[in-house]
């Protein structure tokens, strides 16, 4: 069986998966001809962009998404009002949320507060921006996925996401970040990059 590796910049209002639910919904579909056979390993919610990774090889597939091998992931998160230093230090140690309505502490992880914004495309359409209240930004890397764990950790600390961009798994990036880029690679760069040399 032959494998197929696919980095896409996934744009924002756009489903992780390739069939529509409703009409007006917004798919990978759209962002080009894949192999049937080919599916996003995990997913970004539908507010959420960037970094995803497409692919039918089963065995990596099990392997980035089994919690056990804790594979890292980075972030660029705005948030709305400005971080203290104490929020960041609960947010590196780990913090209380919810997880499928049960209570969940994430694992720790390392967090900073960014002194100018990253380098990203813009959004369409763009956050909404509240004259008096400031934004940040932050960089998260974690190495665990629960279902919208980011937002959630920046919410317990009070400073809600407005806008989430997953940058890098592990060390695979886009080398240029465009909205609906799509990158095909062998799984020979794509193992080194992921620092698997296997995988049974």
């Amino acid at each position: 069986m032959s494998h197929h590796y696919f980095l896409i910049y996934k744009p924002f209002n756009v489903l992780s998966q390739f069939t529509k639910e409703v009409e007006e919904h917004r798919t990978l579909a759209e962002l080009g001809d894949f192999p049937a056979d080919v599916y996003p390993v995990g997913r970004l919610d539908k507010d959420s962009e960037g970094l995803l990774l497409l692919t039918n090889d089963k065995p990596l597939n099990h392997r980035l998404l089994n919690p056990t091998f804790k594979h890292k992931r980075t972030y660029y998160a705005q948030v709305e009002g400005e971080p203290t230093p104490k929020a960041l230090r609960r947010l590196n140690q780990g913090v209380d949320i919810r997880v499928n309505k049960k209570p969940y502490t994430t694992l720790p992880a390392q967090v900073r507060l960014l002194t100018q914004p990253p380098d990203l495309p813009e959004r369409e359409p763009p956050i909404r921006f509240r004259k008096n209240k400031p934004t940040a930004w932050l960089e998260l890397r974690l190495h665990e996925g629960k279902n919208r764990q980011v937002r959630r950790m920046c919410a317990a600390v009070g400073y809600p996401v407005l806008r989430l961009v997953r940058v890098a798994i592990e060390e695979v990036r886009m080398e240029e970040m465009i909205v609906g880029k799509v990158l095909e690679l062998s799984g020979v760069e794509l193992y080194e990059k992921l620092g698997i040399s296997s995988v049974e």
